[in-house]
């Protein structure tokens, strides 16, 4: 079996608004239960569903480790690691899912 890839990733609600991050070793799958809203939480509440940012990793211990360096940043600071590689915060589940 080939190497696990585990993924931080952070959605927005629409460019400049709420951010939520996560983890996961799915990142197709777990992005597009944020957008079917079957499950009830935070990113349901608020809409956040807008993947503007992930980071890939090779072991689950640090990409949990950066997950929760994340969560404690500024929000500046997050705002400015989104608009370092999407700046108009385009929404790409599309390029990693492939056309719907």
């Amino acid at each position: 079996m080939g190497e696990r890839i585990y993924y931080v990733y952070i959605l927005a609600s629409k460019i400049g608004g709420t951010l939520y991050i996560g983890v996961t070793n799915d990142l197709i799958r777990r992005i597009a239960e944020h957008k079917s809203k079957l499950i009830e939480s935070f990113t349901e509440k608020y809409d956040v569903a807008r993947l503007v940012y992930f980071e890939q990793f090779d072991d689950p211990e640090n990409a949990i480790k950066r997950e929760k360096r994340l969560k404690k940043w500024n929000r500046a600071w997050k705002v400015r690691l989104i608009e370092q590689q999407n700046p108009n915060w385009d929404d790409l589940y599309h390029e990693i899912a492939g056309p719907p």
